[in-house]
């Protein structure tokens, strides 16, 4: 039996222990906003929280994620906008909105563990996360302005 928390609320899981994590939050638990792009760890479209640190939840097996605290993008609306996500309105980052989630996740676990990072700095957090649109410079302001009014 795997035990985990997931937003805050402990989860057990008694499935195949090489389920990647993903399947286990969109089909197990309903928690859709976390994406599937590749299935590759390429994209940027599944990234969770795993104690605190971005992952791709695409690559990352049940086994590996036992004991941990996850964490999705349904966390970060809990109790209104999270200021990235506040930034990338303010900043119309979102187009089609497919890669939006993985781009504020990846967004948050950079302003946590660098609250001011350059553009420089920015820009290469933000890289592993592709955008079907285009809206990169859209991402990199919303993250930029996150810092500012943090």
């Amino acid at each position: 039996m795997i035990q985990l928390k997931v937003n805050d609320v402990p989860r057990s899981f008694d499935g195949e222990p090489d389920m990647p994590l993903l399947w286990y939050l969109r089909d197990v638990l309903a928690l859709t906003g976390t994406k599937f792009g590749c299935g590759m760890a390429l994209c940027g479209a599944c990234t969770v929280h795993q104690n605190g640190k971005a992952i791709r939840s695409c690559v990352t097996t049940m086994q590996r994620a036992a004991g941990s605290d996850i964490r999705t993008i349904e966390y970060l609306g809990v109790n209104g906008l999270h200021p990235v996500q506040k930034a990338m309105v303010e900043e119309l980052s979102p187009q089609c909105g497919f890669c939006t989630s993985g781009q504020v996740v990846s967004a948050v676990a950079l302003l946590k563990h660098n609250p001011k990072p350059t553009v420089d700095e920015a820009r290469l957090a933000m890289s592993g996360n592709l955008c079907r649109c285009g809206a990169y410079d859209h991402y990199l302001k919303a993250v930029m302005r996150a810092s500012r009014e943090a």
